[in-house]
């Protein structure tokens, strides 16, 4: 399949018109009651939709003890990385524009709904596909081939974004395939979720997979290669954690006279070497048809970057509960997110671009960010990344993302000190000790049983996390876990955290009430279509959120991690 996103690229800049944004001061500012805009609006409700609601969260309890969830996004940043937002941690810098919290449904009361919403309702709802159709079929990538017209942006009568091709038949090596067995280059990965918002007991489950280009899937022979993917996968996997990755025994002299593994001779190789320093003309490269689109410059490789062409494809879904109460993704789909590389950035652009965002923000402190693009051709990130999506309509079934809908994911995606080439989940890959080397869909091997994720300091990445946000969400709201892993003195209870060493489900699985309550929750958001005022799922109007916060007022946090 051709992917348009890519071949549109050309276009991508001259298709980008000025979005219209209603200002905070406005008499019209919206509700969830508004007349719903065309799906093609490139309206702003509101004008800094890349701020995640987080950002808003009040880090002082009543106490006066400081919380600090933000180290996990603003944070110092590891190269090609150049954006320095540490200090986001200690203070709202936020544009004056944007005093008022514009992400009213963390207020919204939906208790009457969650009570009203039987447990067997939801369950059917959450257990009904929005991705599949009756025959098997991807509904979207049918409906995606004769659009309908409000889904057109540029009025030509196709459709020029992303077509989902995920079929979710993943192999024993994670690698999924259409009905007929064919390979559709798409390989699920295992990974430790980020802390907060995206654990099951804050309200979705979710999965990422991972596609390189054509290139890096053939064999020197012009033929798909299995070897040669694998291998490549390999590689980009060591250049994005920069440590060395095993990998099943090659023959290096049949996938192009690569040196794998660094022993000084073409041979056999069970694992490829992270030695990339090209200063001291240590260099590395792919292997295959990529090795020959790598000398011609068609394909770049550097520590930290993925290649052009790089695909990934995240699904957040609902959360549903198995017989022993485990949570598992359930079958309906909240939104599928698509990430591609469209064009390769080098570090010194890279390192120009957040030098000349430092800048404007020092002498134009009030200007908000302008994110380019339109819902057919995604969002930039101006790293190189176009985002696109889709996202349930008010009866469920999965439509585009608006063009507002899409400039949320810019704010996680783009410029914070806290992602790698703009992605969180890759260098968060479970390693090869993991089943099947970390190389599998949470549909084959679900949360349970997997050790707790260690930082370089040897401390445990969640233990970290609940100890300096005092909970176990942004917003704690999470009483559960307030409960089950805090005294009544806010201290954390040792014997709990000892259970999730080994065992990470312990902590962001959550209860089966809780999970059809939050379902509920989010289900009303859904009918609502109310996603530009917040897409959490929230089980009562939340305390410990500003609804209105001075700029540059202090957090309360005094070291910066």
């Amino acid at each position: 399949m051709k992917h348009s996103l890519f071949m549109a690229a050309g276009t991508f800049g001259a298709s980008l018109l000025t979005a219209t944004v209603l200002a905070a001061g406005d008499s019209n500012l919206p509700s969830a009651a508004d007349t719903p805009l065309p799906l093609t609006s490139r309206t702003l409700r509101n004008p800094a939709a890349y701020i995640p609601p987080q950002c808003y969260t009040k880090t002082q309890d009543e106490a006066g003890r400081a919380h600090n969830p933000c180290y996990t996004c603003h944070t110092v940043p590891r190269r090609p990385n150049y954006t320095y937002d540490a200090d986001l941690q200690l203070a709202y810098d936020f544009p004056e524009d944007l005093a008022v919290n514009h992400w009213t449904n963390l207020f919204a009361d939906r208790s009457a709904a969650i009570r009203d919403t039987s447990d067997a309702e939801i369950l059917e709802y959450v257990r009904t596909s929005n991705y599949f159709n009756a025959s098997g079929g991807i509904s979207l990538y049918d409906v995606l081939a004769d659009p309908p017209q409000e889904w057109d942006y540029d009025g030509n009568g196709r459709w020029d974004g992303f077509r989902p091709d995920v079929y979710f038949n993943f192999d024993a090596q994670g690698f999924d395939h259409d009905p007929q067995g064919n390979a559709t280059g798409w390989r699920a990965f295992a990974y430790h979720p980020v802390p907060g918002a995206f654990w099951p007991a804050n309200g979705s489950t979710d999965d990422v997979l991972i596609r390189l280009p054509q290139a890096f899937r053939t064999g020197l022979d012009g033929k798909p290669d299995l070897a040669v993917y694998r291998t490549n996968l390999a590689i980009v996997e060591a250049l994005v954690t920069e440590r060395d990755i095993p990998i099943e025994p090659v023959d290096e002299a049949a996938l192009g006279g690569i040196d794998l593994d660094r022993d000084g001779r073409i041979g056999s190789a069970s694992k490829v070497v992270y030695d990339w320093a090209p200063l001291e003309q240590r260099l590395m490269s792919y292997v295959g048809q990529a090795r020959d689109a790598q000398r011609a410059g068609e394909v770049h490789l550097a520590a930290g970057l993925y290649p052009e062409g790089t695909e990934f494809l995240h699904t957040v879904r609902y959360v549903d509960v198995d017989e022993n109460g485990d949570n598992r993704l359930a079958p309906r789909m909240k939104e599928v997110r698509y990430a591609l590389k469209r064009l390769w950035v080098d570090y010194s652009k890279l390192e120009a671009k957040a030098a000349a965002e430092f800048k404007e923000k020092r002498d134009f402190p009030n200007r908000l960010k302008t994110v380019r693009g339109n819902l057919e051709s995604g969002v930039s990130n101006g790293q190189g990344w176009a985002y696109t999506a889709f996202i349930e309509d008010a009866s469920g079934e999965l439509r585009p993302q608006t063009y507002e809908e899409l400039v949320f994911c810019v704010g996680c995606h783009g410029g914070i000190g806290g992602n790698r080439d703009g992605v969180f989940s890759f260098e968060r890959k479970l390693g090869s000790d993991a089943f099947q080397a970390g190389w599998y869909h949470w549909s084959q091997k679900g949360l349970r049983g997997t050790p707790e994720r260690r930082l370089a300091d040897g401390s445990f990445e969640y233990a970290h996390y609940l100890a300096s946000n005092g909970a176990g969400d942004e917003f704690r709201a999470n009483r559960e876990l307030r409960d089950r892993f805090f005294d009544a003195q806010g201290k954390l209870k040792e014997a709990e955290l000892a259970k999730v060493r080994d065992d990470i489900a312990e902590l962001l699985f959550t209860s089966p009430a809780r999970a059809m309550a939050l379902n509920k929750a989010y289900r009303e958001v859904v009918r609502e279509q109310s996603y530009y005022l917040g897409r959490e799922a929230m089980l009562a109007p939340l305390i410990n959120v500003h609804e209105e916060i001075e700029p540059g007022t202090e957090t309360g946090v005094r070291e910066i991690q």
